[in-house]
């Protein structure tokens, strides 16, 4: 199929369009570089593209890594959110987000330097303080932009970026984006990680971890990797996503490890898991927010969170402070969905069974479906080992029925494989 644009404005920098010689004879229009192009000019164009996408879709389907945008199912039994604590749904964190609505509007409207900071974000920075221990917190939109903002912000050529190998993508992207050299090591590779830091030649280092990590939901060794950090001279970068709301009574691995205090330990969160909202956040000392407020593109240049999400998310802390039996409830749940299955206890709210091939995991998945169960399905590339995995999350609110029966049909269905 050939697409036909019409150029509404007068020359290819104020269009938006490059227009290249190739393109350009490829369509049959010849486009001289820097001449005018006049309105009304039709230029095929899209073939190159279109063809390269339909190649792109071949290899996947070869590979077999098809992915699909799968709409939740409400009347499934839910072991694939993030939902840990089943805070999405509560009903007091759905009134704080419709109050906020009510006073700040559907939007930001602006990024948070211009006049997109409302009182929701700056109580909802409050509130995680309290929640992890930390000075300062910095809400961005999202988990991801979080950790593209603080990399970024921190990296450069002086600065040696060391990140575990099973990183969230977030990281990786954002270690691309820093220009940072960067060294990646084996997963809960310390040795690796001392040896790296040693033989560095940048003024600067920052180690990346996760706390509890997304694919395997084992956790890292924090206290192992504090006291490296500062005796060869370098900054901690823990992400904490899988760690808020599950780890420490729900205060996260950070401040469970005892380094809630110390100044070369900071930590990104996400407000869409646990917390039951979505955005996201870095926390720290405050010679760091500072520094992210003037550096960090993600947030300089972004609308701010939306307050109902950031209302939300506040709401979601406070309940996690409050009320510690929805941690011991999900780790409980987690206990009886590891025993079913017949694996070990990971320490988060994930529990990861591996399956011998990407199509058996597949299989497996849209099996569970059609019984009534959602899991997650991880398969090449998403997983940082090749091995593809079920992968079940274990939730606060789930029932004991439900989460029995979801649990023997999961162990069921990988025994018949």
């Amino acid at each position: 199929m050939n697409t036909q644009i019409e150029v509404e404005f007068g020359t290819p920098a104020e269009s938006g369009m490059a227009a290249e010689s190739g393109a350009a004879a490829e369509s049959g229009t010849a486009i001289q570089s820097g001449a005018a192009i006049q309105p009304g000019t039709v230029i095929e164009s899209g073939t190159a593209m279109e063809s390269w996408l339909a190649s792109r879709v071949a290899v996947r389907e070869q590979r077999g890594i098809i992915r699909h945008d799968a709409q939740r199912n409400e009347s499934m039994i839910d072991l694939a959110s993030n939902d840990y604590l089943g805070l999405a749904g509560d009903q007091r964190l759905a009134v704080a987000a419709a109050e906020a609505t009510t006073i700040y509007g559907t939007g930001a409207r602006a990024s948070r330097v211009v006049c997109g900071t409302t009182q929701a974000h700056l109580e909802l920075e409050r509130e995680l303080c309290s929640l992890t221990g930390q000075e300062t917190a910095l809400a961005f939109s999202s988990g991801y932009a979080a950790n593209l903002g603080v990399i970024t912000a921190l990296g450069g050529p002086g600065t040696l970026m060391i990140y575990d190998a099973h990183v969230h993508a977030s990281i990786h992207d954002g270690i691309r984006l820093s220009r940072s050299p960067a060294i990646s090591v084996a997963h809960g590779d310390l040795e690796a990680i001392r040896c790296a830091l040693a033989q560095r030649t940048q003024p600067r280092a920052v180690v990346v971890l996760e706390s509890i990590y997304s694919v395997l939901g084992d956790a890292a060794d924090l206290v192992t990797a504090a006291a490296l950090c500062a005796e060869m001279d370098a900054l901690l970068l823990v992400d904490e996503a899988h760690g808020i709301g599950v780890a420490g009574n729900g205060r996260g691995a950070v401040h469970a490890a005892g380094l809630a205090e110390a100044g070369h330990v900071i930590l990104t969160l996400t407000l869409s898991k646990a917390l039951g909202s979505q955005g996201g956040a870095v926390l720290g000392p405050a010679l760091l927010r500072e520094h992210l407020v003037n550096t960090a593109r993600t947030f300089i240049f972004d609308t701010a969170l939306a307050p109902a999400c950031a209302a939300a998310a506040a709401q979601g802390a406070r309940i996690i402070m409050t009320e510690p039996q929805l941690v011991t409830r999900m780790h409980h749940n987690a206990a009886t969905i590891a025993a079913r299955c017949g694996i070990q206890k990971a320490p988060g709210a994930v529990q990861s069974i591996p399956v011998a091939s990407s199509a058996s995991a597949a299989a497996l998945s849209a099996g569970l479906r059609e019984a009534g169960v959602a899991v997650g399905c991880f398969r090449p590339p998403s997983v940082p080992d090749g091995v593809s995995r079920l992968r079940l999350t274990a939730r606060a609110n789930l029932k004991s029925e439900e989460l029995e029966q979801a649990a023997s049909l999961v162990a069921a269905a990988v025994r018949a494989l």
